[in-house]
């Protein structure tokens, strides 16, 4: 058990980063290029893209308060709203599950310029689409980076354990993709149910499903199913992700590293092509320098934070989370941090993952029973037991910042849990067959404008045109140096990159 004093809980820090397509007004995907004058999606600190060109993601630094890093955030949707709106109609998508979608091959992939990280960057992501479609790569959600000081690597490998264990809680309170596009399932299997009206279906929803992003229709694979990392130390966790990076799997050997034309189709072979293709609900993280691979920051310098990645975007929110959540996270991930947490195992490794998928697609169905050791317990039960465990993290936060926030947070999950009809999943639901006539597209198009709407309305920071305009050119300018001072040949540079040397210490 850790014990913690206010000192270390006042340097508690967070960053957040959000992803959200570009899509147009019609609700379906904006297929234009990033645009220049939001600058380089290579280097910018604040705006890139993630796995396809129409995907932007922001990002703020690190904050000593929710409030400061909601503050940054929405300053950093103001900027990109002033360049849509000066460009054109598109706006920010404002669900995790995408709008209306062209043909997969359509989708287009993530662009960085000519030097070598650029275009390796691109062929990941060119990979990607090869291995899981690129419709998948459409999905965004919102990743809450979070640090504690005087935290070792082991304890923060103690806090993922616990997190695994327990996030299926957060999938219940704060899931917000019950339901998706059909173009996004057009093709596919999958035991969505059909909802729409007038004799018009162009919406499938699970009716207790709080987060289809996190369920088998998410960041999923039939190959990843193969993994079972283990989180019970560093070594551990490296070692079984250096294996999925060193080894050829032989379904992507068939694929091949260039096709016939001599174009690339992925960086490598193995399961993994790096590491953040490996998709989790957590991550432990490190800074990583430039052209260095995370597994190696990680063995050379230790954790030096997580990254929660199983947060939905919030529709209802203007910039998709907001203070209240972000409070409980804190709650939450203290109460992770300094609970007992034994060693994990394949069996429960595979039994957590199996209670993920049950939740993202069941999580408010009455009665939901969930894998616990050798007997199964209530999501309900279960759910009651963690938030009781975690109100001396939420009484300790609010004595240490002389506040009442943090118990606030943590009763307006007890509320939620007791009443599921409160949660977003829930609410998103029902305003869709309320008001948009059972339509995914019809809904997160209107709440989209209206988003769009509120962050053009608000009054701009003194500068703040001027900021962001000088990062966007500075961040040309980076991509040019970076792509002038390259010396390797591309080939050179990928073996390189990719060798197994390179995950070493």
């Amino acid at each position: 058990m850790v014990t913690l004093a206010d000192a270390q809980l006042l340097g508690i820090r967070r960053g957040i980063e959000k992803e959200s397509l570009r899509a147009l007004p019609d609700g379906t995907l904006a297929m234009t290029p990033h645009s220049l004058a939001l600058g380089s999606a290579l280097t910018h600190p604040s705006i890139t893209t993630d796995y396809s060109e129409s995907q932007l993601e922001l990002i703020t630094g690190v904050h000593a308060t929710p409030e400061q890093a909601l503050r940054e955030l929405t300053d950093v949707h103001q900027a990109v709203y002033a360049v849509l709106a000066a460009e054109g109609q598109e706006r920010l998508w404002v669900s995790s599950m995408p709008c209306g979608l062209p043909t997969d091959e359509t989708i287009p992939i993530g662009r960085y310029g000519n030097s070598n990280i650029g275009r390796a960057k691109s062929i990941y992501r060119v990979g990607l689409g090869q291995r899981y479609g690129r419709r998948m790569q459409t999905i965004s959600g919102i990743h809450y980076n979070w640090s504690l000081p005087g935290v070792s690597s082991e304890q923060y490998f103690s806090l993922i354990r616990n997190f695994r264990r327990h996030s299926f809680l957060l999938l219940y309170l704060f899931g917000a993709s019950p339901a998706l596009c059909s173009s996004f399932v057009a093709g596919r299997r999958h035991e969505l149910l059909p909802l729409g009206c007038n004799g018009q279906v162009h919406t499938f929803h699970m009716p207790h499903a709080t987060s289809l992003r996190m369920g088998r229709l998410g960041y999923q694979s039939d190959a990843q199913a193969l993994l079972a990392v283990s989180y019970n130390n560093l070594d551990s966790y490296a070692a079984s992700l250096e294996g999925a990076l060193t080894h050829v799997y032989a379904p992507y050997e068939a694929i091949g590293v260039r096709n016939p034309g001599g174009d690339y189709n992925q960086l490598s072979t193995s399961l993994l092509q790096i590491e953040n293709e490996f998709y989790g609900t957590i991550r432990p993280k490190r800074v990583i320098r430039p052209g260095e691979r995370p597994l190696h920051a990680l063995r050379e310098r230790g954790v030096e934070y997580v990254e929660v990645r199983c947060m939905d975007l919030d529709p209802f929110e203007p910039v998709g989370i907001n203070a209240q959540t972000m409070r409980f996270l804190d709650v939450f991930l203290l109460h992770c941090l300094t609970s007992d947490s034994p060693p994990d195992t394949p069996e429960e490794i595979a039994a957590l993952s199996r209670n993920q998928h049950r939740v993202a697609a069941r999580g408010r169905e009455k009665d939901l029973q969930l894998e616990y050791g050798t007997r199964t317990r209530s999501l309900a039960d279960w759910g009651a037991e963690v938030l009781r465990e975690c109100e001396p993290m939420a009484a300790a936060l609010d004595a240490a910042h002389g506040s009442s926030a943090y118990g606030e947070a943590l009763m307006e999950a007890r509320r939620r849990l007791i009443k599921p009809e409160t949660t977003p999943s829930a609410r998103v639901l029902e305003a869709m067959k309320q008001e948009y006539c059972s339509s995914h597209v019809g809904f997160v198009r209107a709440r989209s404008e209206m988003t769009r709407a509120f962050i053009r309305s608000l009054p701009h920071a003194a500068g703040l045109d001027e900021h962001y305009a000088r990062l966007a050119r500075e961040s040309l300018a980076a991509q040019q140096r970076i792509e002038d001072e390259d010396t390797l040949d591309f080939e050179e540079f990928l073996e390189r990159y990719v060798a197994p040397e390179a995950l070493e210490l």
